[in-house]
Parts: C-alpha cells; sequence; structure tokens
C-alpha cells in the first residue's frame, strides 16, 4: 500500500515537472514527503527553519540517495550511496563527515569548533556507544535531527537554560536509566539549587548548566579530585585557596570529593555563614569534633566573620542616622563597601583554612567599620552642637527683641502729653 502511495505521488511530481518545473529545483525527498502528509510531511516542515537547510545543505547530503531522478528505484539505488535512516552507531561520523572537516566547515565559520567528534569518543557516552549500547546519547539526541537550530538560537535544546531539560530527557527517565544504575532525580536538585534558580528561573545564561561541569561533546563524570578544578572554573579563587589548604591533600587521601563535600553538587545552595562555626548548621563538624585542632579553627573563623558583621552592620546603622541628620555621609558610604568587601574577602578566605590569613582580612576591615562610626558619630555630635548654638542665638535675640521693645515702650511712656 506505501509502495502504491510512493508512486502515485511520484507520477503526480512528473506532471509537475512536466508543467515548468526547472529542474534544478527537484528534490524528490522533499516533494514526496510533503504530499505524503503527515507522519512523513514533519521533517519537510521542521527543515524550515533548519541551520543545514539554510545552508543549502541537503537530505541526500545526509541520507543519499538521487533526489533528481522520478525513478523511486533509481533514487534509491546502491550507487547513490543511500543510507535512509542512519542508525544511532553511524550519526557521530556522519555528522563528523562534515564538522570534523575544518577545510569544509571554514566556509561557514572560520572560528566553529571542529573537535566535536574527537570529544564526542573520549566521552561516556562514546564509549558506551562504541560498545554497543545503542540508548546513550549521540549528536542527534541532543541536537535534533531535523530541525536543527543554532546553539545560540533559545528554541534550541541545547541553548543555556534548555540543557538541564534535555539532559534530563534520558537522565531523569528511571526505567530508561535502570540499567546504568545512577541517580536520576539530577534535574529536580539542580532545579532548586543557587546554580538551578540562576539559570531556569531568572534565565542568566552565565549561570552553569550540566555542561559546564560535566562537559557536553566529551562529557564524563568529573573524577573525585578534579571537582574543584570543575568548580573553579568560575569559583577560582575559592579553588586556589583550597588547592594551597592543608586540607587538600588530605581530602584526597581520604578520596573526598572537594568543594562537593561541603557544597554539595547538582543541589548546590548558596552558602551561608551558618555553615562556618560549630553551629548545628556547621558542616566542619562533620568531621571535625569537640576540642580538636579542626573545631577551634571553625570557631576563631566563624568569629571573625561574626565580628566583621557586627561592625558593618554598627556602622551602617551610625551613616543612617547621621543622614536622618541632614549630615554628608558620601564619603563613609563609599568607606563602607571597603568594609563589604573585607567581608567577602574574609567568607572566601575560610578555604585556605588558616586562621591567620582570614583574621588579616578581618582586621582590615574592622580597622575601617570602626573609623566610619567614629565618624559617623562625629557628625551626629556636631548636628546637636549647632542644633544647641542654634537655640542659644535664637534665645539671644529674642532676649534683644524683648528688651528693645520695653526699652521704646518706657521712653513713649516718658513723653510729655500735649
Amino acid at each position: 500500500m506505501k509502495r502504491i502511495l510512493i508512486v502515485t505521488v511520484l507520477s503526480l511530481l512528473f506532471v509537475s515537472i512536466a508543467s515548468g518545473q526547472q529542474e534544478e529545483e527537484i528534490n524528490t525527498c522533499a516533494d514526496c514527503h510533503e504530499m505524503m502528509g503527515a507522519p512523513y510531511d514533519s521533517i519537510v516542515h521542521a527543515q524550515s527553519q533548519d541551520i543545514h537547510a539554510q545552508k543549502d545543505v541537503t537530505c541526500a547530503d545526509c541520507h543519499g540517495g538521487d533526489p533528481t531522478t522520478m525513478d523511486f528505484e533509481a533514487a534509491k539505488a546502491p550507487e547513490t550511496r543511500f543510507r535512509g535512516k542512519p542508525d544511532p552507531a553511524e550519526i557521530p561520523d556522519l555528522c563528523g563527515s562534515c564538522h570534523a572537516d575544518p577545510e569544509y566547515m571554514r566556509q561557514f565559520d572560520p572560528g566553529l569548533a571542529v573537535d566535536q567528534l574527537a570529544k564526542y569518543w573520549t566521552s561516556r557516552h562514546g564509549e558506551k556507544l562504541r560498545e554497543g549500547d545503542a540508548k546513550v546519547a549521540e549528536c542527534a539526541s541532543c541536537h535534533g535531527a531535523h530541525g536543527v537550530l543554532p546553539v545560540d538560537d533559545p528554541r534550541s535544546p541545547v541553548y543555556p537554560t534548555r540543557v538541564p531539560e534535555t539532559c534530563n530527557t534520558c537522565h531523569g527517565n528511571s526505567q530508561y536509566m535502570a540499567e546504568y544504575n545512577i541517580p536520576t532525580d539530577q534535574y529536580e536538585e539542580f532545579a532548586g539549587s543557587v546554580h538551578g534558580q540562576a539559570l531556569l528561573e531568572n534565565k542568566d545564561i552565565g549561570a552553569p548548566a550540566c555542561n559546564d561541569c560535566h562537559g557536553n561533546h566529551g562529557a564524563t563524570p568529573p573524577g573525585i579530585v578534579s571537582i574543584s578544578r570543575v568548580c573553579g572554573t568560575c569559583h577560582i579563587n575559592n579553588m586556589d585557596l583550597f588547592q594551597e589548604s592543608k586540607h587538600e591533600p588530605i581530602f584526597d587521601m581520604m578520596d573526598l570529593p572537594e568543594c562537593e563535600t561541603c557544597h554539595g553538587n547538582h543541589g548546590v545552595q548558596h552558602p551561608t555563614d551558618a555553615m562556618i562555626g560549630t553551629g548545628e548548621e556547621s558542616v566542619c563538624l562533620n568531621c571535625h569534633g569537640e576540642g580538636d585542632s579542626g573545631y577551634k579553627m571553625a570557631a576563631a573563623m566563624s568569629e571573625s566573620i561574626d565580628s566583621l558583621k557586627m561592625v558593618y552592620d554598627s556602622a551602617e546603622v551610625m551613616i543612617q542616622r547621621a543622614e536622618e541628620k541632614d549630615m554628608g555621609v558620601s564619603d563613609l558610604e563609599y568607606s563602607l563597601r571597603e568594609v563589604r568587601q573585607s567581608l567577602i574577602q574574609t567568607r572566601t578566605m575560610i578555604h585556605s583554612f588558616d586562621v591567620s590569613r582570614v583574621e588579616e582580612i578581618e582586621n582590615e576591615g574592622l580597622s575601617v567599620g570602626q573609623e566610619i562610626i567614629r565618624s559617623a558619630r562625629e557628625l551626629i555630635d556636631e548636628f546637636y552642637y549647632r542644633r544647641k548654638g542654634l537655640g542659644i542665638f535664637t534665645l539671644v535675640i529674642t532676649l534683644v527683641v524683648i528688651a528693645l521693645y520695653l526699652k521704646i515702650r518706657h521712653m513713649e511712656q516718658q513723653k510729655p502729653s500735649d
């Protein structure tokens, strides 16, 4: 039945050509699928926005065949290298036949990367595909097959804000992933994380998506010893401090995943000051007990942060009081930024796990903060001094006026009557 339909369609196409269609315009692949209707025409409609179609890449370039002939058998003859729908295992090399060819790709964009295929074969997906696992992701799994959009198109499944959703298509399917024995709740954890909220809710494409930590074409789980390098791609100061700290070799020796041990992975939350110290929310107590050196260090670093926060808050209040009295506080507000910066740097310095370095930054902030408090207090004192002076001046003037009034009245009473 299907064969009869195709023959009928080709016959109609022949009539169309005979009526004047130019030979160079013939694409029997698209024309035939279009006239066959749903679902065969969906790939033709998808091609209307496909980046490949816009660059004149034809159906035959990927699927083979001869789109210029009306002969169904000839269109799919072996000499046309017709392959039809490629198997998943064939897709990487098929896409790579163009995308890994720098000379070919240069005509479209000289700056376009051409190492996607090489990276893919090093990825966990690529390794599994070569082992014969056809379920793993290949190019079309993420980019789509027909209707492929540029990666910077917000509608593309590989646009940053859509990457988690695309990865979750497989990784969130517990039945599909059952044989791989890995969690399937990564998307839910990520969506509730500080990274996920920035990316998915605030549409901040600077926030990390799955591929920013795991890689995209070369996607692979980060090893335990490389996690700080992954996080350090963005949090470079924290990474450098941790790498220099006494914790780094200990974590490696104990096979502890560096940043992840304290902050988690997919569900990373916004860090709080309560994470450091000896309180109930302290992550330090996961390893350290009361009385040991780590416990004391955590308490000292927490105290440094609390002291600096207290001075910052006090300085801010004093500036507000001075401002309410219309005193000039712009210089003090500028200095308060320095205290704020010291507080940020102190929190960052925590990753050195060196109390002396933490206190060094803390003391710089305390010094500036205390100077702000002193200056703001002087402004407030000056306000009251001015107000007191104004009151005394007003009283003196009032007394002078009263005295003048009484003098004038006395003089008028002493004038002889007419």
